[in-house]
């Protein structure tokens, strides 16, 4: 079994992905600014999954410099680290021009540069390595341009998701192999009012699907695959006036 990094793991996504792998015997390495929440999750799965190594660390991934630092004394601890998820993310944004370049920033700067933090460190400990697996989660939302609040959001997921596919450029051919996850509309902490939203997806089954696609390292997916395959095709041709309804 694999040693998995996931940041952003207290709650939402990264907690149910966490889950997910214990269930099938993965040892976790979860990290995000809330232990109490790690604390709780690290207990849960020790209690149904006591052959799982389970450790966790504070980190705001904002910390660029502890970025660095939490992923290497995880590597440490655990002899190695098997694949990183990059999960943590933000999804707080207005409108472009309404005065709150504030939280447009903060999402840039948490969804992006925090994001190339963590894959900075882990391109680092794979290539030390000579073997890993990054997995990038973008968003349904980075296959156009959107608008009003996740206009940000939506460039910053587009912006990481290049990222992934340029590290995966880099490593062609090697051991280190890369996935970009493409969620649609999966009930989050973050993305609250998606369980008002039509198509949306439970958690539990939204993030199977994301772990089905990670197992089997594809180099990228649109998950679940209905309706978001599909509509991921679609969406690219959806005229500006349709599209605005969406935001």
């Amino acid at each position: 079994m694999s040693t998995i990094l996931i940041t952003g793991a207290s709650s939402g996504l990264g907690a149910e992905m966490a889950r997910q792998f214990a269930a099938l015997g993965h040892d976790l390495a979860l990290c995000a600014r809330r232990t109490e929440r790690l604390d709780e999750l690290a207990a849960e799965i020790a209690a149904t999954h006591p052959d799982v190594t389970v450790s966790v660390k504070a980190l705001d991934v904002n910390d660029h410099d502890a970025v660095f630092r939490v992923f290497e004394e995880f590597r440490e601890e655990l002899g190695g680290l098997d694949r990183v998820v990059v999960n943590a993310g933000l999804g707080k944004g207005q409108p472009l021009g309404t005065g709150r370049f504030d939280a447009n920033r903060q999402t840039a700067e948490t969804n992006f540069i925090g994001a190339l933090a963590q894959t900075e460190a882990a391109a680092g400990i794979f290539r030390a390595q000579g073997r890993g697996h990054l997995v990038m989660v973008s968003s349904f939302s980075a296959l156009r341009g959107m608008p009003r609040n996740i206009t940000t959001y939506a460039a910053s997921k587009a912006a990481v998701a290049h990222l992934a596919e340029g590290f995966r450029a880099d490593v062609h051919g090697t051991p280190i192999k890369v996935t970009v996850l493409y969620p649609g509309y999966i009930v989050s902490e973050m993305s609250g009012t998606s369980a008002r939203t039509p198509l949306v997806t439970s958690t539990e089954k939204g993030v199977r699907a994301m772990v089905e696609a990670i197992e089997k390292e594809k180099r990228s997916a649109r998950v679940p695959a209905w309706p978001w395959a599909p509509l991921g095709l679609a969406i690219k041709h959806v005229p500006v006036g349709v599209l605005r309804r969406l935001g």
